[in-house]
């Protein structure tokens, strides 16, 4: 049998891309659930959902499906199929992004059968809990199988059939060749999968024009391969995690062809209406599916940052952190060092503990969430002399194709800052950012900062603020 490892703590795993082994680092892809919401009855009949532990469910489906008395082969064989056809019911929100609030049903009409209160058989139990954290890929991809089966006596269907999985068994197939049988040579079994609490995809806040991170990344990524059946929609040409001019203008090319709020922002209806027309044209809900490949979900992005990281997103951080410890005077006050130390650490900490999130001194999609929400609610009132400059960021990126007060007033600065700084290209305030805002910008980082993105973020905001500022004095 081949195996692929998840490996637990850093939330790494390997896959199989041609002859080699890709490790991958993200939170967008498979994961066991602690629990599972399971709905007893159809999807749209009015039902008790009840959450279960998912070694649990497993459990009961087997003991529901199968028998405990055929071979071991056959019950591991079945096992396998259940508990890969769950994780893709959870990996691609199958109900969630319809709208329901539960994971999966008990009718086998949809999903597969789940009795509550029923008894477990013993073995079954016991092989459950040692391949719970196991499921069904297809080599080259991230996601489980939708591993459709049915009895093969009362109902036929694609997938695995029960019965004959007894038959196979007896003939000495193993597992994994009983598998292969019914879904084909090109699966592997991957072990040892990360269990993490089973949340909703969408984010805590929406994204925006100025947004940044792996979930902008995503949205990235589903639209331009939505345009694929939808040409319509403009392409994305630097999918990087930064919401751009032309990210808002394919999400608005969206939003219009399926009838949403044509106005560029991902709130929770956009999000899961992408995340419905990407599962239906790659097919991840179906048997024969196009598939997700390791390539597809790079990003330059972290999960989140920790105490030893680095860079312009930590900087970035520590300004929203400085920025809230200047308003609130319990929080301690922090340097902009662009690295991630001791200090930054308990100031999260800090953060974290006061709005009531896990205090674990890493910023994660939650606490990210709490610090951006947070800087927009107070930034215009954050006191005087939090910062070396007077003008305060305004808590979102500006890039080039960005039209607001925010770049009319950078572009004013930049302006003034160009008739002083030779070395700074001359900008004309057009309340557009036009290339020439873009080199002015460059310029300013090169020289000041050691970055060179164009985009203007806190240090660059700050930079540019600054310099004008002095001008004044």
């Amino acid at each position: 049998m081949i195996l692929i490892r998840f490996i637990n703590k850093i939330q790494k795993y390997y896959v199989k891309s041609g002859d080699k082994m890709v490790i991958i680092s993200r939170p967008d892809v498979p994961f066991i659930p602690e629990s599972i919401s399971v709905h007893l009855g159809k999807p749209d009949e009015p039902a008790e959902n009840v959450i279960v532990s998912f070694p649990e469910y497993i459990k009961n489906v087997a003991s529901s499906e199968i028998y405990p008395t055929w071979p071991e082969s056959a019950v591991r064989a079945n096992i396998y199929a259940q508990i890969t056809f769950a994780l893709n019911r959870i990996f691609t929100e199958q109900y969630r992004i319809r709208g329901y609030d539960f994971d999966i049903t008990n009718s086998t009409q949809f999903d597969q059968s789940f009795v509550p209160g029923r008894d477990i058989f013993e073995n079954i139990s016991k092989i459950v809990d040692e391949i719970f954290n196991s499921y069904i890929v297809r080599q080259g991809k991230i996601e489980p199988i939708a591993a459709s089966y049915c009895d093969g006596v009362n109902v036929t269907c694609d997938g695995l059939l029960q019965w004959e999985t007894v038959t196979l068994a007896e003939s000495g197939y193993s597992p994994y060749d009983i598998l292969k049988y019914y879904y084909g040579e090109d699966i592997d079994i991957v072990t040892d999968v990360p269990i993490n609490a089973n949340f909703e995809s969408y984010p805590l806040y929406p994204l925006r024009l100025g947004s940044f991170g792996r979930d902008v990344f995503i949205m990235q990524r589903e639209l331009n391969r939505i345009r694929e059946n939808y040409p319509a929609i403009p392409k994305i040409e630097n999918p990087d995690g930064i919401f751009r001019k032309d990210t808002e203008d394919a999400v608005k090319a969206f939003q219009k062809a399926f009838n949403l709020t044509q106005d560029g922002i991902i709130g929770s209806a956009t999000w899961y209406k992408i995340k419905y027309i990407y599962n239906a044209v790659k097919g991840v809900s179906e048997l024969i599916s196009e598939g997700i490949e390791p390539e597809e979900i790079e990003s330059s992005f972290a999960i989140s940052w920790q105490e030893g990281d680095s860079g312009i997103w930590v900087r970035l951080i520590q300004y929203y952190v400085r920025a809230i410890a200047c308003y609130y005077g319990d929080i301690p006050l922090i340097e902009l060092t662009s690295y991630f130390g001791p200090e930054t650490t308990e100031a999260v900490k800090a953060i974290e503990k006061k709005f009531n999130i896990i205090v674990d001194g890493v910023v994660g999609i939650q606490t990210l969430a709490t610090l951006d929400k947070t800087y927009k609610k107070i930034y215009s009132e954050i006191p005087e002399g939090c910062f070396k400059n007077k003008t305060i960021y305004p808590g979102y990126l500006l890039s080039k194709g960005m039209g607001d007060k925010s770049v009319t007033l950078m572009q004013t600065y930049l302006e003034k800052i160009s008739q002083y700084y030779p070395s700074i290209p001359k900008v004309t305030v057009t309340g557009i950012f036009d290339e020439q805002t873009e080199e002015a910008v460059r310029a300013i980082q090169r020289e000041y900062l050691g970055i060179d993105t164009g985009l203007i973020g806190p240090a660059t905001w700050g930079q540019i603020a600054q310099l004008y500022e002095n001008l004044e004095v």
